[in-house]
């Protein structure tokens, strides 16, 4: 009994001196929150996944915000704007009064800064096409042929206007993303450590970086002088920890206030048998998880083949199973939250004897051998891939799963090459573009290993970019949708899961973004006592 005692009395204290220190000490009008991994950088131009700190820390002309549950964009630096008819040109006029956390005034010139520092090939900027790469002259910048983004300019103080090459119906969703966000020139021109030095890290946003210590924490504090009022929190204690259970242990302790299932999905069930059922909130993640076919390999080059396959398989009882029915099954690839998601969407049947029919019908009565391609490092893509061929196997498909290093992986798929594959996409803007042409256009559909080639589809997929009536577009886009999913059957989306959190009772005001990152803004939340 002793010896027990004493290991009992070892693994505690070794717990308490695992927990982070800085959940050591809880301060009482300080949000805690804990991420898995420190950020990548503290300059968002230089990444796609780390947006904690942007959607903090940084403002964007203009937001997304969840609005009585739609996505819709809002004023942020920009308090109004003008579209050409044309839709070549948008004028943003911009909020008088703004200060970065440095002191220093917001002007057009920080915007104008902000678009020629992305479109430099010095800063090494990702996503330079999705943000900028469509504004006049930015093109030419990046090749060397040009001085400078010659299409946004600073017209005032307070007024910046761009042009574009050609009109982009997506352009103010494409701003309103993290990367979007605003830089100051003064004190971000020629910085070498910007992106990992907090002291130089000036936004506009409600919180400002004070500390970064990787590997432990990171300290956000409130700024007063916020635009749009000051948070009324003091400021976002983030701690680094990677290992699930003690993120659990942490909430459980009160050391953490927002328990982000996204971070730690094997911990759930274990929060809705314990009592914290009623403090768990969700809201639709805007993503769709789905299972792709290439259709220039046989027999897959059968649309009949890839709706039996499409048959084959009880997505319902996945989501089950993995994600305890946390989300919704889709019969259309532009996912709930995202501009001309088709609710309407005819279901795609769960239908073993039908797809087997299916395949006697193209002349596969006994089945056939297909690959279904992986990355070596995905165990998330091994189950889900797993239990999709147990599925085919039923409907006599014998279905190979082939894992791949991550650099053979793309390397094939860029070939167009890759048989079938599962994997998912979440938004990064607000807009079907973001999805179907992503995937199924001309320019993309070959390096995502898709190969389709409804010529009439391709070319309203170019169309649709250009289209300046909503709802034209809109009608469009589900035509598109409804080609690659059932007419066609190129695809097959599996579902959209939910955002989960389980929140401290002191948390309040907490909304749940509609976009399919894990990172979000802790502006709207107050705490209670």
């Amino acid at each position: 009994m002793k010896k027990l005692l004493s290991l009992a009395l070892v693994l505690t204290l070794a717990l308490a001196v695992c927990l982070p220190a800085a959940t050591a000490e809880a301060k009482d009008n300080w949000l805690h929150i804990f991420l898995t991994s420190d950020p990548e950088t503290l300059d968002v131009q230089l990444t796609t996944d780390s947006y904690t700190i942007p959607l903090n820390c940084f403002d964007r002309l203009v937001e997304t915000d969840t609005v009585d549950g739609v996505a819709q964009i809002v004023p942020g630096l920009a308090d109004s704007w003008d579209v050409s008819e044309d839709g070549l040109t948008y004028t943003f006029h911009l909020h008088e009064g703004v200060t970065f956390h440095n002191g220093d005034a917001f002007t057009a010139d920080d915007v104008v800064y902000t678009v020629n520092r992305m479109m430099d090939p010095a800063t090494l900027a990702k996503n330079t096409d999705i943000y900028y790469g469509i504004v006049a002259g930015a093109a030419d910048f990046y090749d060397g042929k040009a001085e400078a983004v010659s299409g946004v300019q600073a017209l005032d103080d307070l007024t910046v206007q761009f042009t574009l090459e050609t009109a982009y119906a997506p352009f103010l969703s494409c701003l309103a993303t993290p990367g979007g966000s605003i830089f100051n020139r003064e004190s971000t021109e020629g910085v070498q450590d910007f992106g990992v030095n907090p002291d130089v890290c000036f936004g506009t946003g409600p919180f400002e970086v004070t500390e970064w210590e990787l590997g432990s924490k990171v300290t956000l504090k409130a700024n007063p002088n916020y635009f749009k009022g000051a948070p009324a929190i003091d400021g976002i204690d983030i701690a680094i920890v990677s290992d699930a259970d003690t993120q659990r242990m942490m909430f459980e302790q009160g050391q953490s206030d927002v328990f982000n299932f996204d971070y730690a999905e094997s911990q759930l069930q274990w929060f809705m048998d314990n009592g914290y059922a009623d403090q768990i909130v969700s809201g639709s993640r805007a993503g769709t998880y789905y299972f792709m076919f290439n259709t220039a390999i046989e027999p897959l080059n059968d649309v009949n083949v890839r709706k039996a396959l499409q048959m084959a398989i009880d997505r319902q009882a996945i989501l089950d199973a993995l994600y305890a029915g946390e989300g919704k099954v889709l019969s259309a690839f532009i996912p709930e939250g995202v501009l001309s998601h088709n609710d309407d969407a005819p279901a795609i049947p769960y239908d073993p004897e039908q797809a087997k029919a299916l395949l006697a019908e193209a002349g596969y009565p006994d089945g056939f051998n297909m690959e279904i391609a992986i990355m070596a490092d995905s165990a998330t893509s091994l189950t889900v891939s797993s239990i999709i061929q147990s599925y085919l196997a039923a409907i006599g498909v014998k279905a190979e799963i082939k894992q791949y290093d991550e650099s053979s992986y793309y390397d094939i798929r860029r070939d167009g090459e890759l048989p079938s594959y599962y994997n998912s996409w979440s938004a990064d803007f607000n807009d079907p573009d973001n999805f179907l042409y992503t995937f199924f256009s001309r320019k993309n559909t070959k390096g995502r290993s898709i190969n389709y080639d409804n010529e009439e589809i391709l070319n309203l997929l170019e169309d649709a970019r250009v289209m300046v009536d909503f709802d034209e577009r809109m009608a469009a886009y589900q035509k598109i949708d409804d080609a690659v999913v059932h007419q066609d059957a190129v695809t097959l989306p599996l579902y959209q899961r939910n955002h989960l959190f389980c929140l401290n009772p002191r948390v309040q005001g907490f909304k749940v973004a509609w976009n399919g990152w894990s990172d979000m803004s802790f502006y709207t939340i107050s705490l209670t006592d």
